[in-house]
Parts: C-alpha cells; structure tokens; sequence
C-alpha cells in the first residue's frame, strides 16, 4: 500500500556515472553501494563470456531515461 503523497521511485541513469550511469542507476534504485554493483556486474559479465553482459547494458542505456 503506498503512502499518500510519497514521490514513487524511478528507474533513471545516474549522474554518478562511469560510462553512462547505467549501474550506478540500478545502484541508487536498490539502494546499493554504485562500486559494489559494478564489481558483481563485471563479474558476471565475465563470466558470462561478456557479450550477454555488454548487450544488457547497450539496451540499458538506449531504453531508461537520463536522470533529471
């Protein structure tokens, strides 16, 4: 049940950015350490031979809006 007049949270690419803020978005949606998620994103990426992990990111980056 949501709060009346509590601001919803929004999925948006952060400013906090390394390459295009995509994670570090994700992190501040979860309320994660940026440098945590990036470290368990890379790893996975890896090893997931890399390319499911750069193709996630790519249509990341394309689809969630810039934070305003």
């Amino acid at each position: 049940m949501e709060t009346i007049g509590a601001p919803k949270k929004r999925l948006t690419r952060s400013n906090n950015k390394m390459i295009a803020g995509v994670v570090a978005g994700f992190a501040e949606y979860f309320d994660i350490d940026p440098s945590l998620l990036r470290v368990i994103y890379v790893v996975v990426s890896i090893l997931s031979v890399g390319f499911p992990g750069l193709l996630i990111y790519l249509i990341c980056w394309i689809f969630i809006p810039k934070q305003a």
